[in-house]
């Protein structure tokens, strides 16, 4: 995609097809003909401490029909993760998530939840203060640098369904600083080593999917590398996701495949693409699980963290070699 248009015309569907390195795209939930209960919107943000082997992951969600607003604190070296969420009942559009992911800021309050992710110059602010029961805390503010960069953009349709769509940004390479705090410890990102990524979504999905995604950032030298990865949702014959980026510039990817063992998803994994331009063995760690069955609604998820190695070649067939980096890689089934 590389003219601005509509997201998707008269009749609702995609009007075309394909990825990008920018929102060229315009989102606008208005022009939307599946029903209004099955628009889906994410804005999901995670930083990962390779050193201090934690991660921290935030997500606010408008569901439609449900949605949440979300901390999760995952302390891969000891093997425990702390979940800190708010469940919404019918929030029906009223978090009012911005129609592009570089304008408007994300509020929410309650009296439990301070929840904010704001938009500055050259990054983004990322707060949050739970109140948590027995007098507990937990309390975090991040900044992202975001220096102009590419990102990566897919615009994705549903065979089944010509009014179903996915438009998809990814954020990499964004140096992370701050912190976040709980029980007693704090736990610190520095823009040396630590990264954070953004996971911006908005469309209309079909009810059963599974989908693999997979990424990673890291310090080379000074020189900031990342990739996106995955597969699994609507039709990607237009494009893939696959990207990897190179102090801030974009090198498309062909197809790249999942190996995941089919006895114990804690076994080692592989990552192979068509061309050979990203082969990677991962070795998990920590299995941040997901497993919810509610009547019609289900979530069967592996976020999976663990330590990368191999080789990435850019465009110019530059070969970037990766060693025990510390990334992370899921596989998810929902029917929602």
């Amino acid at each position: 995609m590389t003219e601005r248009a509509p997201l998707l015309d008269k009749n609702g569907s995609l009007t075309k097809p394909g990825w990008a390195t920018e929102l060229l795209y315009e989102y606008n939930p208005k022009a939307v003909k599946a029903s209004k209960i099955r628009l889906k919107e994410w804005d999901y943000y995670i930083m990962i401490s390779d050193e201090g082997e934690y991660a921290l992951a935030l997500c606010i969600a408008d569901n439609r029909y449900m949605g949440l607003v979300d901390a999760a604190l995952i302390d891969i070296k000891n093997g425990v993760k702390h979940d800190f969420l708010v469940p919404l009942i019918l929030p029906m559009g009223k978090l009012h998530l911005p129609t592009d992911s570089g304008k408007g800021d994300v509020i929410f309050r309650n009296a439990f939840c301070d929840f904010r992710y704001i938009l500055t110059d050259g990054g983004r602010r990322l707060l949050a203060n739970y109140n948590l029961p027995g007098g507990k805390t937990f309390v975090c503010n991040i900044f992202l640098q975001q220096p102009k960069m590419d990102t990566m953009v897919i615009a994705t349709p549903w065979k089944e369904d010509p009014k179903a769509f996915y438009y998809n940004q990814k954020i990499n390479c964004m140096r992370a600083e701050g912190f976040c705090e709980f029980g007693g410890q704090r736990y610190t990102f520095s823009p040396k080593t630590d990264f954070g990524t953004l996971d911006w979504g908005r469309g209309v999905w079909t009810y059963d999917n599974t989908w693999y995604w997979g990424s990673g950032n890291m310090d080379m030298d000074g020189h900031a590398f990342g990739y996106n990865i995955g597969y699994g949702f609507g039709d990607t014959a237009a494009a893939s996701e696959n990207m990897l980026f190179y102090d801030g510039v974009c090198h498309k990817l062909d197809r790249v495949q999942f190996v995941i063992p089919e006895d114990d998803i804690m076994k080692p994994w592989k990552f192979t693409e068509t061309d050979h331009r990203f082969e990677m063995d991962f070795v998990p760690l920590f299995d941040h699980r997901t497993d919810i069955s509610a009547v019609v609604i289900s979530q069967d998820a592996h976020q999976v963290f663990g330590r990368l190695s191999g080789t990435a070649v850019l465009d110019d067939g530059t070969k970037i070699q990766v060693r025990n980096k510390l990334v992370f890689a899921e596989r998810v089934h929902n029917r929602y």
